[in-house]
């Protein structure tokens, strides 16, 4: 019997980790960060076996807020894979130059960041067209199926079911943006709420390929960051909207607030 070379038993040994599962969807997105924000890399069809190498959080998707990165390189939600449990099949994904401690940041902003998006996403009970068209419930919430579905609340939304929706999506921003955030990066309450803010404004993808990202796990002064970049994120439909120039404003003031309780990469 011949003895496997080392390189063999490693090969083996890292197909054995990354195990198959069937795809459940019709058409199932592969996106290049997990959630509906990052950008499509390619696209699975319903029966289609694929590779499981880590699992991680991001946009909840019908209520499962797993996404599994696949032997492609790209990520898929979860509740499109059939794996055969509602939890972790495998290992959580970590590492990576990009990512920071997504198990210890803060996961629920503070009273000021919550009063801030509610304040300038606005009060919707009904599901309706936001200023460029998109459809919205609560306090920002962007509608993934007709009529929004997803939604476990009743409509129409109380101010109160809309502030527990509004806490149900925020845990994806932090979690998107703790990814792309390094572990040198140290941000408190304030200035995390401000962050979240922003990226639940404009998306997890824009958050991630932004020069402001870039600025700050490069070890630039928070505060200098923040007053230089936010205001650049003014524009929507092609065009400049005052209601977000005047929340950009309102982002760096929170961001600026003096705190002594850390956010990130460790919640205090």
């Amino acid at each position: 019997m011949k003895l496997l070379s080392l390189a063999a038993v490693a090969l083996m040994s890292a197909t054995s980790l990354a195990a198959s599962y069937p795809i459940t969807g019709t058409t199932v997105n592969c996106r290049s960060g997990p959630g509906t924000s990052y950008g499509v890399k390619k696209s699975y069809k319903k029966g289609q076996s694929v590779s499981i190498s880590c699992q991680t959080s991001g946009t909840s998707v019908n209520g499962n807020n797993i996404w599994d990165k696949t032997s492609d390189g790209c990520y898929v939600a979860d509740y499109y894979v059939k794996t055969g449990k509602n939890g972790y099949v495998t290992s959580k994904c970590g590492g990576g130059s990009s990512g920071g401690s997504s198990d210890s940041h803060c996961k629920k902003l503070n009273a000021a960041g919550v009063n801030l998006i509610a304040q300038w996403e606005g009060f919707v009970s009904s599901p309706k067209p936001d200023p460029i068209g998109l459809p919205t419930v609560g306090y920002g919430h962007l509608c993934k199926k007709k009529g929004c579905a997803e939604v476990k609340y009743k409509f129409p939304l109380s101010k109160t079911t809309a502030k527990q929706l509004l806490n149900d999506d925020l845990s994806t921003y932090t979690a998107c943006l703790a990814k792309v955030l390094n572990s040198k990066v140290k941000l408190n309450d304030n200035q995390w709420a401000a962050l979240t803010s922003w990226t639940f404004n404009n998306g997890c993808g824009n958050a991630a390929s932004s020069t402001l990202v870039k600025r700050l796990n490069k070890g630039e002064n928070p505060n200098t960051v923040a007053s230089q970049e936010l205001p650049k994120w003014r524009m929507a439909g092609g065009r400049v909207l005052q209601g977000l120039v005047n929340r950009r404003k309102a982002e760096v003031k929170l961001f600026k607030t003096a705190s002594s309780k850390q956010a990130y990469p460790k919640c205090q």
